[in-house]
């Protein structure tokens, strides 16, 4: 039972490859977030008008007050006091509520005024607030309510009359933006009138708003209206409440104190107190201050202030939420008060109302909290104010951040958004629940984009910009995380970082040796984002010595702090040369040249991508800056044979920036090799028919469709046609080493040549990056070498910018003619071959038409004799030679996303387990179901190899068959579905053998390569298809098992390099995968077998075969972890390796029995490994490792052309020239012959190419 359970089990222990991030997805960056969560407005109110209309002692005409009823204005009586002293009283104590909200604002008061008084009044605010808001506030409880034509009241100079002022002159007056407070009956109509005078301005107005750029007294009138907020204490058909319990400003009162206000309707409304003896007495006793929390009504103040900011947040759209609760310290907190105001006012019969128009809050859940809490605080008065105890603190923010948690472990954005969310914010500001709270945000904010745009747009990051100043140890790691995520998604953060000098704190947490590496990551990737395309964030880290910190960790075991640390260096110096310089003292480039061969593929990829920038720079150059940027091209040249195309993809535009530096000495260079070729050429010329002799061809012009191709018969432009094949030709004599023959002699010469100079050397890299199987690169590759083509056929090599010309590199193209330099000539006559399309690349077939030079070449036609190096390429428009003496070369767009890239994995969940490791993931029971599948297929075979052993059944059973489009070349099953991989030239099938259905075709590469080898990798989980090819490439396909239409290349490299080409006939490229460890063994015409990590992406040894011919077939011993590789070649010999020992010294054992070569080698899992071997001479033989002879021999009697062992059952088969097929058992006996296909007509089966067994099954393909 322990057996079973541990071979279901058993896939959970087998890696997977190819399943990072850079597989899985494009190499490309994300959006930033749109910046709706920043107030690109901020504003205050600085002007505060009050104007009250009591006329103390006199009741307007319109209202017959009871007795007793509401007397209280702003917390006084004024009918007690001296009717001339208590209107002054009154407005002094309303200043006082409102300077407790904005303390800085300058106050005017108008105590029962007149017209001209408001006129005044409004007037000089305006004219000191300008741009500014001003506040208006109204109280008309001594006037008649408003009228129906929009009118509110004030006084005659003698208080004898009432006098109507228009609300549209009070807009003309006072203008916007303005924030307005009416407090008085039928408040609402006053809204709605000023509403209805805005839109008669908005018509009578002949300005657009959309043609209106600048401040804010730019705008049309009425636009600045608009920008008004106003808010009346009922509708415009209500009166307000005049229970004499109440204070006669109850809206008023709500707006400026409104913790005194909520505690008295509290007191007056409820019933159900814990303890029910609290007076209103007792609550002006409250010990404290509002403004500190430590004390019980300070505290009460706190809470209150989370309370209504998330019923706000969680009620209201987001953009009228930022307006009025986070644009305006005054606005917010009145119209936080002015919630409260709606829900004691209602329970009066009014309903405050505003503009903008809030939806209805008095029932929100969160106000039965907030009971909660004034029921919980006024049970402690008695023993507060009657014995002195000390308050007990309200748990009220512990409670809403285990609610907060609560929803983060149940929580998705499929859900409602959390509404502890600004409660969080609020407990930021506590130092007892600081910490919890930072992780809870922490752990929201690692849900993604969503999560980081709703907490910002609630306000956090002033907050946690703030708390940077703190120098608190634990709260670190809590702040980066947060910052990594807030930067991750909005870059532009990064200003704020720089003007406070908050950035410093992340470069202390850099250069701390004591923090954690995987902080010090976040740390680097936040001052790499503070740099990033931002001078002042440059010159800011430059001054604190960001250079000599970064070098400082580029040994760090951490492989994400190395990454970001490049990357920060190339930020740094990237178009800043101070910072450039600093690292030509800190030897910084020479440190980072050393991670090139680092484990970690991104690492790699950024120090290319920092080495690039380095080179690139385009500021002042002397001989010094030359001599470094050279030796640094000669280190990049060397990456081309990385085993990452994003490694690769960034050395193009590395090199691109070194190519434009220094393009004189490239052009040179080259120039120099086709002057040596065609020099050689012209000695034997006299024996040649001419310019016109085949192979060579000749663009002209044609008048119906452009340009043709004819043969050239004009010896005037043979110079010309010869140096334009620079690029644009091809050998037809094939090399020994198979490792050019696309490419013009000049060019196959520099491949052979050692290298002699940097030059030399990247333009080897260039080629091979033309040519790159990963087409991304090669496209790449093309863009860059095409500018050059163009350069050199043009004959332009004029040096850029400042740099000189050395002595020792000859730049004389005097020897090209005046064709080779002249716009119009070369428009004319350009020399294509036969195979120019298919040397850049370009893939073209044979029905296809010519392609039109300017196709391939754009803008070649249309460059003059003079012109600089770097700008826009000309239009495609005709012009004169002297319009296109300012015509400039289009410089070739080649970028990545590296960066970007790299920068958007932190949007990613950073503290989820993949999906395929967490339990409570879909993708986690889909991958235990399909374990479970493979353990059943395994089963399934053990049991058949037991009845095969018992039962001595012949395996001749045909259960598919199917007529390839193509001659297979290699086949193979898949191990746990029903399907069959066949390959054959350049084309690829994937076959349903039990439905009888081909499920996908495609093709390989985009040029003819023969494939010669497959592999399916991670087939217990997400299978993936590894195909070789004779010219060395290995390219991984996903999604190839399916009938959807989303093929992908995953990953292309080199697998072999310099190939060579075999006498007697060619292996191609042949290899074997071992799951367990993730290393992939590849040779084939080659001396060498090439060891490649995978996980790594990098090649970590090379074991010379010590064979003078080319390797046919590899087995290794991964299964029992055994070290021995055994390698079959094409003289005849098995050659073992020990791969523990030095390459040099790994050969154990050579075995020289078969005298031709060897089909196939196979080492046997468990036991003594033995090893299998057959050659095409057809004799099969059995090796035990530990000698030098075979100790069995099978003579198949025919000329073996392929051969299979199946990996778990003891049987063989060989597929011979005389189209048989013999199964054998590993005792030399015959199981069975086939020669015939099944079915009522015998035919007989055709010849035999390749042959493949079913890992478990007993099945086998031919």
């Amino acid at each position: 039972m322990e057996e079973d359970e541990g071979n279901e089990l058993r896939d959970f222990n087998v890696p997977i490859f190819f399943n990072q991030p850079r597989h899985t997805e494009d190499v490309r960056g994300l959006k930033m977030l749109e910046k709706s969560w920043k107030m690109t407005e901020r504003m205050k109110t600085v002007s505060v008008a009050l104007v009250l209309c009591l006329n103390v002692g006199v009741d307007p005409p319109d209202l017959i007050k009871p007795t007793p009823c509401a007397r209280l204005e702003c917390w006084l009586d004024p009918l007690t006091m001296n009717p001339n002293k208590s209107l002054e009283a009154v407005g002094n104590s309303l200043q006082k509520q409102y300077e407790r909200w904005q303390p800085k604002a300058r106050y005017k008061q108008s105590l029962d005024p007149t017209v001209e008084e408001v006129k005044k009044l409004c007037l000089s605010l305006r004219r000191n607030a300008k741009d500014d808001r001003v506040l208006f506030h109204y109280n008309g409880h001594g006037v008649p309510r408003p009228t129906q034509n929009g009118e509110i009241w004030v006084f005659n100079k003698n208080y004898t009359q009432y006098i109507p002022l228009s609300i549209y002159d009070l807009q003309s007056w006072i203008a916007g933006p303005t924030v307005f407070t009416y407090d008085c009956s039928n408040a609402g109509a006053i809204i709605d009138h000023y509403l209805l005078f805005c839109q008669q301005r908005r018509e009578e107005s002949p300005v657009s708003v959309k043609n209106i750029i600048g401040p804010l007294t730019n705008l049309p009138f009425f636009t600045l209206l608009d920008n008004c907020i106003h808010m009346a204490s009922c509708s415009s058909n209500e009166v307000l409440p005049l229970n004499p319990d109440l204070p006669a400003d109850l809206f008023t009162s709500c707006l400026t104190t409104p913790i005194k206000t909520a505690l008295r309707w509290f007191c007056i409304n409820n019933n159900n107190l814990l303890v029910p003896n609290i007076t209103l007495e007792m609550i002006e006793k409250i010990p404290g201050k509002l403004n500190d929390r430590r004390t019980l009504i300070g505290e009460l103040n706190w809470i209150f202030t989370a309370v209504t900011d998330t019923i706000a947040w969680n009620v209201l759209p987001t953009k009228i939420f930022q307006k009025l609760f986070r644009q305006d310290l005054l606005v917010a907190s009145l119209f936080r008060n002015f919630l409260l105001a709606e829900r004691i006012m209602r329970s009066f019969n009014c309903s405050p109302t505003s503009h903008p128009k809030l939806p209805s809050t008095h029932s929100h859940p969160m106000w039965y909290t907030w009971d909660l809490v004034l029921d919980r605080c006024l049970s402690q008065l008695p023993s507060i104010i009657n014995n002195g105890e000390e308050f007990a603190h309200s748990t009220f923010f512990e409670d809403q951040l285990t609610a907060f948690q609560v929803w983060l472990a149940l929580g998705s954005k499929e859900r409602n958004v959390p509404e502890q969310l600004p409660v969080v914010l609020q407990v930021l500001l506590s130092q007892i629940h600081r910490i919890r709270a930072l992780d809870l945000l922490g752990k929201f904010l690692d849900f993604g984009v969503w999560a980081v745009e709703l907490a910002l747009s609630v306000g956090i990051f002033p907050y946690v910009l703030r708390l940077l100043q703190s120098s608190a140890r634990e709260l670190k790691p809590r702040m980066l995380f947060i910052w990594t995520k807030i930067l991750a998604h909005d870059i532009s953060c990064q200003v704020d970082l720089v003007k406070d000098g908050a950035y410093k704190y992340f470069l202390q947490i850099l250069a701390d040796s004591q923090m954690p590496s995987k902080d010090r990551a976040m740390a680097a990737y936040i001052i790499a984002m503070v740099i990033k395309d931002y001078p002042t964030g440059k010159e800011a880290a430059q001054q604190s010595n960001i250079i000599a910190i970064c070098t400082e960790l580029l040994d760090d075991p951490n492989p994400l702090l190395r990454q970001w640390v490049v990357l920060c260096l190339g930020y740094e110096w990237n178009g800043y040369d101070p910072a450039r310089w600093c690292a030509v003292r800190d030897n910084a480039y020479e440190k980072l040249s050393h991670l090139l061969a680092d484990e970690c593929v991104e690492v790699r990829a950024s120090v290319v991508y920092a080495l690039g920038t380095f080179v690139s720079n385009k500021n002042d150059r002397n001989g010094q800056a030359d001599n470094i940027d050279q030796g640094i091209g000669m280190t990049l040249a060397a990456c081309v044979r990385d085993g990452s195309p994003v490694v690769r993809k960034e050395l193009v535009v590395a090199l691109s920036g070194f190519v434009l530096e220094f393009e004189s000495y490239f052009i040179s260079t080259a120039t120099k090799l086709v002057r040596e070729v065609e020099s050689e050429k012209d000695k034997n010329r006299n024996n040649q028919s001419g310019p016109g002799a085949p192979g060579g061809r000749v663009l002209v012009p044609n008048k119906n469709t452009g340009l043709t191709l004819h043969q050239s018969t004009d010896s005037s432009h043979s110079q010309q046609s010869r140096r334009s094949r620079l690029f644009m030709s091809q050998s037809n004599n094939s090399l020994s080493p198979a490792t050019t023959g696309d490419y013009h002699p000049a060019l196959e010469r520099l491949l052979s040549l050692p290298p002699r100079s940097v030059y030399n050397m990247v333009w080897r890299a260039l080629i091979t990056l033309l040519n790159d199987p990963f087409p991304e690169i090669s496209d790449l590759g093309k863009e860059l070498c095409n500018y050059l083509m163009i350069k050199i056929t043009a004959g332009s090599s004029s040096p850029t910018g400042s740099l000189r010309v050395s002595e020792s590199v000859s730049t004389d193209i005097g020897g090209l003619d005046d064709s080779a330099l002249h716009a119009k000539k070369f428009s004319k006559y350009v020399i294509l071959n036969n195979f120019s399309l298919d040397c850049w690349g370009i893939e073209r077939s044979q029905s296809q038409p010519q392609m039109p030079i300017t196709d391939i070449l754009p803008h070649s036609q249309q460059f003059s004799n003079k012109r600089t190096v770097f700008g826009r390429g000309p239009s495609n428009s005709d012009s004169s030679d002297d319009d296109t003496d300012n015509k400039i070369y289009r410089l070739p767009n080649v970028k990545t996303e590296l960066g970007s890239w790299c920068s958007s994995q932190f949007r990613k969940s950073l503290l989820k387990p993949l999906n395929y490791y967490d339990p409570s993931s879909q993708e986690y029971y889909e991958s235990e179901w399909k374990y479970l599948f493979n353990a059943e297929i395994r089963a399934e075979a053990a049991a058949s190899y037991r009845y095969l052993s018992k039962c001595k059944s012949q395996l001749d059973d045909e259960c598919f068959i199917q007529r390839s489009t193509f001659p297979p070349q290699i086949m193979t099953f898949m191990e746990y579905q029903k399907a069959i991989i066949v390959a054959g030239q350049n084309e690829i099938n994937v076959w349903n053998w039990e439905q009888s259905n081909k499920m996908k075709s495609f093709r390989n590469s985009l040029k003819n390569y023969k494939i010669t080898a497959l592999e399916v990798i991670n087939e217990h989980h997400s299978p993936l298809l590894l195909a070789g090819t004779d010219d060395g490439s290995l390219r991984l396909w996903k999604h190839f098992d399916n009938d959807d239409n989303n093929l992908k290349l995953v990953t292309a490299w080199k697998g072999l390099s310099e190939m060579l080409r075999s006498s007697f006939r060619r292996s191609g490229l042949v290899m074997s995968w071992e799951q367990q460890s993730g290393k992939l063994l590849c040779s084939g015409d080659v001396k060498s077998v090439s060891i490649w990590d995978v996980r790594r992406e990098t090649k970590v040894q090379e074991i010379p075969t010590g064979a003078g011919s080319c390797v046919t077939s590899i087995s290794s011993g991964v299964a029992d972890r055994s070290s021995l590789l055994v390698v079959g070649c094409g003289d005849g010999s098995v050659r073992l390796f020990d791969r523990r020992l030095p390459a040099n010294e790994s050969r154990v054992k050579t075995l020289f029995e078969h005298k031709a070569w060897v089909v196939k080698v196979h080492r046997q899992s468990g036991g003594n490994g033995n090893i299998i071997s057959g050659s095409i001479a057809g004799d099969v033989k059995f090796w035990d490792p530990r000698f030098t002879e075979s100790v069995k021999t099978i003579d198949t009697q025919h000329t073996l052309n392929a051969m299979d062992v199946h990996k778990e059952a003891d049987i063989l088969v060989c597929g011979s020239t005389s189209q048989v097929i013999h199964v054998y058992n590993h005792s030399g006996e015959l199981n069975s012959a086939i020669k015939y296909h099944d079915g009522f007509r015998v035919q007989k089966i055709g010849p035999i190419s390749c042959l493949a067994f079913h890992p478990y099954k007993v099945c086998k393909l031919i």
